[in-house]
């Protein structure tokens, strides 16, 4: 694994999602689309902040695409504990897919800004010392989270992967969860990063890249 300061800064793009956005991190939050372009506008790319000894230090940001299984989560508590230092940005990313004429998928929208919200107290409470930004965007998923890095500056893009069914493999190909994070990872940006937690009997994780597959992270 990559050491958190070898990983690099990308170019900033542009993007026109509708989206919706809670921040964590100092003594207030913003709430709302007004609130969230101000945000977004003030975060952009890696900053600079006062280090203990009167110095400067570099922070980055790390994005995580979240939802409601416990492969998003234990990705997201992965990227928070081996990935985010202190001063950092933690985005979890909630995609919504469009909705179709005759399908508004209610049950869904409606629990989303919910789901990111608790994700993101969560994150805050477990490291205060890294501000945490929840944002929910309805939109195709790859292209949604490409233009995202591309958008915010993200330096590290976590993506949870579930066990893959030799079965299904067999019979069907890759799961659509297995398509996207590839996907992603060829297609992002930015250090891209599928984590998949082990059974407990085995312990730890296993992580890929674009340069390595499975490669087992006991930590």
């Amino acid at each position: 694994m990559p050491s958190s300061g070898s990983f690099l800064r990308q170019l900033s793009g542009k993007e026109a999602w509708k989206s919706s956005s809670k921040r964590w991190g100092g003594n207030n939050s913003r709430h709302g689309d007004g609130g969230c372009e101000r945000s977004l506008k003030q975060m952009e790319g890696l900053h600079m902040y006062g280090g203990e000894n009167g110095g400067l230090v570099m922070r980055k940001r790390v994005m995580v695409v979240v939802d409601h299984t416990s492969n998003s989560k234990h990705a997201m508590m992965w990227a928070l504990t081996h990935v985010t230092n202190k001063g950092d940005i933690l985005t979890l990313l909630h995609i919504i897919p469009p909705s179709h004429k005759g399908s508004e998928r209610p049950t869904e929208s409606s629990s989303s800004p919910y789901l990111a919200n608790s994700l993101g107290s969560l994150c805050k409470a477990c490291k205060p010392e890294v501000e945490v930004e929840a944002l929910v965007i309805q939109g195709p998923r790859l292209a949604t989270v490409v233009s995202q890095v591309k958008k915010l500056e993200v330096s590290v893009l976590v993506l949870g992967q579930k066990k893959p069914s030799p079965l299904i493999n067999c019979l069907c190909g890759a799961s659509s969860t297995q398509g996207f994070v590839e996907q992603c990872i060829n297609n992002a940006e930015c250090l891209t990063i599928g984590v998949r937690k082990q059974s407990k009997d085995m312990g730890g994780y296993l992580i890929s890249t674009r340069w390595q597959k499975n490669f087992w992270l006991l930590a």
